[in-house]
């Protein structure tokens, strides 16, 4: 996988490649799919509206819960939401984004996720997965999807997660199962 996640103060833009053994349209499916976006990454289900204007909503998995039951905190009944402002299926996906589980990133502004998906002439059967998340103004964010609290337990960010979603695409199933 390809990619730029420094998240100094000069850089605002994440930019994660992967390619994946798959159709455009089941690659399409798992990113906003719950039934599929579910069996990857963090385990929480987003929901999309598709369409310009639509709502996107992720809720946090029965595992989160009862991690946060455990540890003695609250967890919210949406983990992060936004707003779709492109959708051209099964290509490009362009929405707001916002992390809400957390404190510093919850005050931080929307931020902008691209998903594009490329079916590749030179190898029929891949398709390359663009991801591109601008975190302007969202260090918080940008740190947290760039992977920076992995060691503490947050997770590795989009790198992880698009690991897992092609791990899923490709063998059926993800790392967890």
């Amino acid at each position: 996988m390809t990619t730029n996640t420094d998240v100094s103060a000069d850089t605002t833009t994440q930019v994660y490649r992967v390619y994946i053994k798959s159709t455009s349209q089941k690659i399409w499916d798992a990113i906003t799919q719950p039934e599929w976006n579910a069996r990857y990454g963090y385990g929480a289900p987003g929901m999309y509206d598709l369409r310009p204007g639509g709502s996107y909503h992720s809720t946090p998995s029965d595992e989160m819960r009862k991690y946060a039951a455990e540890n003695g905190f609250p967890m919210q009944e949406v983990i992060v939401d936004g707003e779709v402002i492109e959708v051209d299926p099964p290509r490009k996906l362009v929405q707001t984004w916002r992390l809400l589980m957390d404190e510093s990133t919850a005050k931080e502004p929307f931020t902008t996720l691209t998903w594009e998906i490329s079916e590749l002439a030179a190898q029929p059967g891949v398709c390359r997965l663009t991801v591109t998340h601008d975190v302007t103004d969202a260090p918080a964010t940008g740190a947290m999807t760039g992977g920076k609290h992995e060691e503490s337990g947050a997770g590795g960010g989009w790198a992880w997660i698009l690991s897992d979603l092609k791990t899923l695409v490709e063998t059926g199933s993800a790392f967890s199962s």
